[in-house]
């Protein structure tokens, strides 16, 4: 009798540990891809409804109502951090889940610190975008959501200075002096410490943990989904037009390329510090980054390097706005 029992109980328990499994199993641990996700949108309040002036018949009082539960997360991942201005731990960040609209309509999402290899490997790009090493940005930076457009910018500056016109699109003609001043004024305006983001918060915005020629992979067939360049455009186009990269960004490839603040020099990588890079103490020219819509792919990928004198004016030079945490 006693082993026709205990052959019972290990039956159930073996049947109780299988059905756990399945659960396991079908609840998966992976997210969906946040490629081509447009910015989150304010969900509307709903309205309350309307309490009853009935008068309630004595011990019809409804029972109190439970505790809500808990959000469901998924195995393995942390909640989603709720939107807001100033996060309290940058741990709780996840890229593109936080997100800010300031005082010109600019939209910002709030980058985490992080890892990743800057640069190109052997056989990708030319010298100046090697050696490949590792590089660390120690600090959560809020980055541009949209290239800085046109209306933007004379909010602030009081002056346009683009040759293809157009409230949303990007600004251009710009030197990279006007770039810095536009941050400047704003943050004076705002309280806050606007700047142009260094060339590697540039590119490790723009892999969005990729370290393939492009935020979304190496196929260049599918470049026209996510850039305007030169086999679909003939000037620039209003700010996210095509898809976003993985972390909520728009137009990190094509459209204008974009002013960072560092000083260009030919053999900064090979010394190039590992934690929070800024370029080197002086030089001729400032470094742009991202292509534009008269470019070939080439020069559209992650981490090709481009630099002028900060006085240059060209139809394809822009940028995009940076602020401290």
């Amino acid at each position: 009798m006693r082993i026709a029992c205990r052959l019972n109980w290990l039956a159930l328990s073996a049947l109780f540990v299988g059905v756990l499994g399945m659960g396991l199993t079908m609840s998966g641990c992976s997210q969906p891809s946040d490629k081509g996700k447009a910015p989150p949108q304010t969900k509307q309040q709903e309205t309350p409804p309307q309490a009853s002036t009935k008068p309630k018949e004595p011990g019809t009082e409804p029972a109190a109502k439970p505790a809500a539960a808990e959000p469901k997360v998924p195995l393995g991942l942390p909640p989603l951090p709720v939107p807001q201005d100033n996060p309290t731990t940058a741990e709780k960040v996840e890229p593109g889940n936080v997100l800010i609209t300031n005082s010109i309509g600019m939209k910002m999402v709030l980058i985490p610190a992080g890892e990743f290899m800057m640069g190109s490997p052997e056989g990708e790009g030319g010298t100046l975008e090697r050696p490949q090493h590792r590089v660390r940005i120690t600090k959560p930076f809020y980055l541009g959501v949209y290239e800085v457009t046109q209306e933007q910018y004379e909010k602030v500056m009081g002056a346009n200075p683009s040759e293809f016109l157009g409230p949303t699109r990007p600004v251009e003609r710009v030197t990279w002096d006007g770039a810095v001043n536009f941050c400047r004024k704003l943050g004076q305006q705002e309280g806050k410490s606007y700047r142009l983001p260094t060339e590697a918060e540039w590119e490790y915005a723009c892999r969005a943990g990729t370290t393939t020629q492009y935020g979304f992979g190496d196929d260049v067939s599918a470049l026209g989904e996510y850039a305007w360049y030169n086999k679909n455009a003939k000037s620039t186009h209003p700010v996210g037009g095509k898809r976003a990269n993985g972390w909520g960004l728009y137009d990190m490839h094509g459209n204008v390329r974009e002013w960072c603040a560092d000083w260009h020099a030919p053999g900064y990588y090979a010394v190039s510090p590992a934690e929070d890079p800024i370029g080197p103490d002086s030089g001729t020219t400032r470094v742009l980054r991202g292509g534009a819509w008269t470019d070939r792919p080439v020069v559209l990928r992650s981490g090709f390097r481009d630099c002028v004198k900060p006085v240059t004016r060209r139809s394809v030079s822009g940028f995009r706005a940076a602020r401290t945490e």
